[in-house]
């Protein structure tokens, strides 16, 4: 019988490990070891103190088992500019980066559509829009991150529950149609008391331009006919939201005498 040969005690038994595999050659203990201090910092100190190029380095690590993010994570901010303006980036874009690859392009560009999902869970959480605030939360919850506009309808019931929402028109970065008659056929057949509206402009510029306010009062007097009531439309931009009810701007001005 051929003798089994034990480990000795303090030896590797083949264990496997969690973290990605680091099998960069030459130089590969130099990353290896850039890679695990990384790992390590944000488990102990969260992202709180990294920089934008340290948190893509970190998410790059995940990505590719070989080589130095560094260099890449630098050229990422200077295309896209800013670490929002990445994760924006479709994974087009993203593979026009040398190094990243199309897995790096992958996980970035998953990372956005990730925490949509997580906020819309907590909305769905607490499901009433019984404030401006409130509006303006859910709004930004359902639009994060989008690149191209998206215009829905969420309806509500008689105590401003969440009956359900639609997504009515997604169009080019430029502009969107709303199309009143989606609008009011979603709003009688959720049986919905009140309309929030919402949508976004990926441009960046918060305020409404003249068609929003136009399509906003268009749609405030059909609805108006059928007894339900236009609470908010909210517009999107970033990290930004502007109210048309708390700027006074959900039905047109009454004219003197009328």
């Amino acid at each position: 019988m051929d003798e089994i040969n034990m480990p000795e005690q303090g030896e590797e038994t083949g264990r496997e490990s969690m973290e990605p595999a680091e099998q960069d050659s030459p130089g590969g203990s130099v990353h290896a070891g850039r890679r695990k201090r990384i790992r390590a910092r944000f488990r102990e100190e969260g992202l709180a103190s990294f920089a934008p190029h340290e948190v893509l380095e970190l998410l790059l690590c995940y990505a590719k088992p070989r080589g130095d993010m560094n260099p890449v994570a630098h050229a990422l901010l200077e295309t896209f500019g800013s670490l929002k303006g990445v994760l924006e980036a479709s994974p087009q874009q993203l593979m026009t980066v040398k190094g990243v690859g199309e897995e790096g392009a992958t996980l970035l560009s998953l990372v956005l559509p990730l925490f949509r999902r997580y906020s819309m869970e907590l909305a769905e959480e607490r499901p009433r829009i019984a404030s401006t605030e409130q509006a303006r939360q859910y709004a930004q919850a359902l639009l994060a991150g989008e690149r191209t506009e998206h215009f829905y309808v969420i309806c509500l019931g008689t105590n401003r529950s969440v009956l359900g929402r639609r997504l009515i028109a997604e169009g080019t970065v430029t502009e969107v149609a709303a199309y009143p008659r989606q609008v009011v056929e979603t709003a009688l057949n959720l049986g919905a008391q009140g309309v929030v509206l919402c949508h976004n402009h990926p441009d960046g510029h918060v305020e409404p331009s003249p068609e929003d306010i136009r399509t906003t009062h268009l749609l405030y007097g059909l609805l108006e006919a059928l007894g339900i009531s236009l609470l908010d439309h909210v517009i999107v931009a970033g990290d930004r939201a502007c109210s048309l009810a708390e700027r006074g701007e959900l039905q047109p001005k009454r004219r003197r005498g009328t």
